[in-house]
């Protein structure tokens, strides 16, 4: 799959992620690499607990790697910038 098909089906199945900022990163925004990268950012709760089973079930069907990091955590380490990390919606096709 490529980085766009991966991001349309995890946006399309995963309602939950639309209250969190999620993108891709790593070789799989490439097409190589074995796994998928995606970073999750946003606060804990039940929110955050809802999408982990979303993307427990996508995970069946795609080799996901997913990282969680609070707000705060992303802008300590500046993950998004130095991983050139790329939002999701911006990957999927517009429909």
């Amino acid at each position: 799959m490529t980085a766009s098909e991966i991001a349309s089906h995890l946006l399309g199945n995963c309602g939950s992620l639309e209250q969190f900022e999620v993108y891709m990163f790593g070789s799989s925004l490439h097409g190589i690499g074995e796994d998928i990268d995606i970073l999750v950012v946003g606060p804990s709760g039940d929110a955050l607990s809802k999408l982990k089973r979303e993307l427990q079930a996508a995970s069946e069907f795609l080799p996901l790697h997913i990282l969680y990091m609070q707000p705060s955590e992303e802008q300590r380490t500046d993950f998004v910038t130095r991983q050139h990390c790329v939002p999701l919606k911006r990957l999927a096709p517009k429909a």
